[in-house]
Order: C-alpha cells, then sequence, then structure tokens
C-alpha cells in the first residue's frame, strides 16, 4: 500500500521517524493522522521506529508537537502527541527508579559479603592468634620441666663424683635405745669453714666465662683443664707431680695461664706460688680434700655441663 506522503512528512514532522511513521499509515490504513497516532499509542510497547520490536523511548521523548512549515495538525492530534512525550518521560522514570533500586540492592549485598569476608579473616586471625599463644605456652612449660630435668641430674650426677656422696649417722635420741638413722648429706652443704672459698671458687669461675663468653671454645677447655689438675691430686694426693705446676709451661699457659682466674681459681684450692712465682704448689701437709673434692665435683662440674652457668648472679 502506498503511504501519503504528506501524512508522513507531518508524522516526521511531529518528531516520529520515518520507519515508525510509515509504519503507523501502512498498519493504520493510510487514513488520517489521528488514525496513525492511535495505532502508535496502541501498540507502543511492540513497535519500533523500524516496525519490528518495541518502541524505546528516545523515539516518543524527542517528539516536537508543532509541525513544521505549512502542514498542519488538529488539537487532537498535539494532545496525542503530548500524551506519548508524558509516556516517555514516565517509562524513562520509572526504568531509571527501577535501574538505581537494583544498583541498592547490589551495593547492600556486595556490603553484607565484605562484612562477611572481614569476619571470617578476623575470627581466623584469633584463631590462629589463641593457637599461637597456646603452643608458646606449652613450649615454655616444656622449657621449665626441661631445665629442672636438667638441674636434678647435674646434682645426681655431682653425687656420685669422686666418691662425693657421703652418709653421715644422725643419732636419734629415745628412751629406749633405736637403730641409728643415717642421713644423706647434701654435697652442696659443706663445712662453714670452707664457704667462703666456695663462693670465691663460683665467682672466679663465673667471671673467667663471662669475661671471654665470645670465644667459649677455651672458656671450656679451660674448665676441663682445671678439672684434670684438680683431680690428679684428689686421686694421688702423695704424688709431688701432680701437686706442682710450672707456670711458664706452654700447654698451662694456653690452656689456663693465659687466663688471670684460672690462676686464681687454683690458688684457692690451695696451690701456692712458689720459686720466685714461677711455680704453683700444694704442700701435701696443706691438701685440703674437701674443697678439691668440692671444686672437682660441684663448682667445675656444674661450669661444663650447665648452660646456664654464668647466666645469673648469687
Amino acid at each position: 500500500m502506498e503511504v501519503d506522503k504528506g501524512m508522513v512528512g507531518e508524522l516526521e514532522a511531529m518528531g516520529f521517524a520515518k520507519a515508525l511513521a510509515t509504519k503507523a499509515l501502512t498498519s493504520s490504513g493510510n487514513s488520517s493522522i489521528e488514525d496513525a497516532i492511535n495505532w502508535i499509542v496502541d501498540h507502543e510497547n511492540t513497535i519500533t521506529g523500524d516496525g519490528e520490536t518495541s518502541m524505546e523511548p528516545e523515539d516518543l521523548e524527542n517528539i516536537n508537537i508543532e509541525a513544521s512549515g505549512p502542514i498542519h495538525t488538529s488539537e487532537q492530534v498535539k494532545l496525542k502527541a503530548q500524551e506519548l512525550r508524558n509516556q516517555a518521560r514516565k517509562k524513562k522514570t520509572e526504568q531509571a527508579k527501577k535501574l538505581e533500586r537494583e544498583r541498592e540492592k547490589e551495593r547492600i549485598r556486595a556490603g553484607k559479603d565484605l562484612l562477611e569476608a572481614k569476619k571470617k579473616v578476623e575470627e581466623s586471625a584469633r584463631t590462629r592468634f589463641i593457637a599461637q599463644k597456646k603452643a608458646e605456652k606449652e613450649e615454655e612449660k616444656r622449657a621449665r620441666e626441661n631445665v629442672k630435668k636438667k638441674l636434678q641430674q647435674d646434682k645426681l650426677e655431682r653425687q656420685g663424683v669422686l666418691g662425693l656422696t657421703l652418709e653421715a649417722p644422725v643419732p636419734v635420741k629415745h628412751d629406749t635405745e633405736t637403730p641409728q638413722i643415717t642421713k644423706p648429706i647434701d654435697p652442696c652443704v659443706m663445712p662453714v669453714r670452707h664457704a667462703s672459698a666456695r663462693d670465691h671458687m663460683r665467682e672466679c669461675l663465673r667471671s673467667l666465662k663471662l669475661r671471654h663468653k665470645d670465644d667459649n671454645t677455651k672458656v671450656m677447655r679451660a674448665f676441663k683443664t682445671l678439672l684434670i689438675y684438680v683431680k690428679n691430686v684428689v686421686m694421688n694426693p702423695d704424688e709431688a707431680k701432680f701437686r706442682k705446676i710450672r707456670i711458664s709451661n706452654p700447654v698451662f699457659q694456653d690452656r689456663v695461664g693465659r687466663f688471670e682466674e684460672g690462676i686464681e681459681f687454683l690458688e684457692l684450692c690451695g696451690f701456692e706460688r712458689v720459686e720466685g712465682g714461677n711455680f704453683l704448689l700444694i704442700p701435701q701437709e696443706k691438701v685440703d680434700m674437701g674443697i678439691l673434692k668440692y671444686a672437682a665435683a660441684i663448682e667445675l662440674h656444674n661450669a661444663l655441663t650447665n648452660p646456664y652457668f654464668g647466666l645469673f648472679s648469687g
């Protein structure tokens, strides 16, 4: 069917696309402008400007009610055009609101997801922190137990070194005669007369270790050598060669003599400087087995085996 070009022109002048105007006139029987606009209103959701799909709001919003040139339209046509424009604006506004609502829902959902993820991260961090603290406490507890075991083991070892473990009879007085009960003597408890010497020995070895803490190998070698000298005298008190040390001896100098504290420790054990200070000697009549055994079994043994020796005062 041929379309009236004049009416197409009028519809174009009102703002409709040419394809849409042609489709409206063809579908309405090409009878009048009013019929074409009525058809557009009735089919606005199914017809586009090309006559195939729904009509977009942009096609309606741009309608110009006033015709251009000599084309004249009736008042009813203008009202229809205005109605289409209002509908288009309303539809566009509703679509914009719907889109905004969808975006707001998406923002809320994303916010909830982010909050949930943050809670999971915090909970995970808290769980790890608690587990770490628990592990640290258990490790600290094991370390304390190991130290206690080590100290107890050292004490037992000291009791057996050089036959130091002794038992002294402690009489128990009753009205009736009873067997005497023996009480073990703590090897750390020596006669009062040796208390000062014991303190000096311990402080002497501690000072040696602290002053030369950067060369622990030589310090340990000095302790071992001192233990050998002391044990030799304890095991062979009648042998003069074990009670006399030549200070200038290269081996002695390398292992003990180079340390001021080493010489001092031997003097605390009873060695004396003789022959112009060239030798250290314990006269046979001055050999004090109590002091020597204490020096070997307690102080030197502790210095060699206790990893914490010298780290604390007292």
